[in-house]
């Protein structure tokens, strides 16, 4: 579990910033204004951040798979599911998005303006509560 001052940074590629558009798959159809802040497997293992599609005992628990946040800069305020993951049957996630709302993070990224080569920080305050710092 992520404790208070655990973090990780990630560059912004398009498909973060897009995800609805920047689709490598054809499950569903293209879905504008969607976006989600990867999560690198070395943290995801490190932070212990699980995905609820393996284990459905594990869905929407706080500090698990589900977290408070907030932006820096005060423009976002939700809660994010840390989801997906990098092949079937593996139990930690791969990204952030809002918890119900796929497009939450992407109307962040429009607000920001934010642009592939940027940065996020991703920073645990408690074990629920995380910041996200667009840089």
């Amino acid at each position: 579990m992520a404790v208070a001052n655990d973090s990780y940074n990630i560059p912004l590629i398009q498909a973060y910033l897009d995800s609805g558009v920047q689709r490598y798959t054809n499950s569903r159809g293209i879905v504008y204004g969607e976006g989600y802040i990867h999560i690198p497997a070395y943290y995801a293992h490190s932070f212990n951040l699980y995905n609820s599609s393996v284990n459905p005992n594990m869905a929407d628990v706080l500090g698990v798979n589900i977290f408070n946040c907030i932006s820096a800069d005060g423009s976002f305020r939700g809660i994010l599911k840390a989801g997906g993951s990098s092949k079937k049957g593996d139990p930690y996630a791969k990204q952030f998005t809002g918890s119900g709302n796929l497009k939450a993070l992407g109307s962040w990224y429009a607000h920001l303006n934010a642009q592939a080569g940027d940065h996020v920080e991703v920073t645990w305050t408690s074990p629920t509560d995380i910041v996200i710092r667009h840089y």
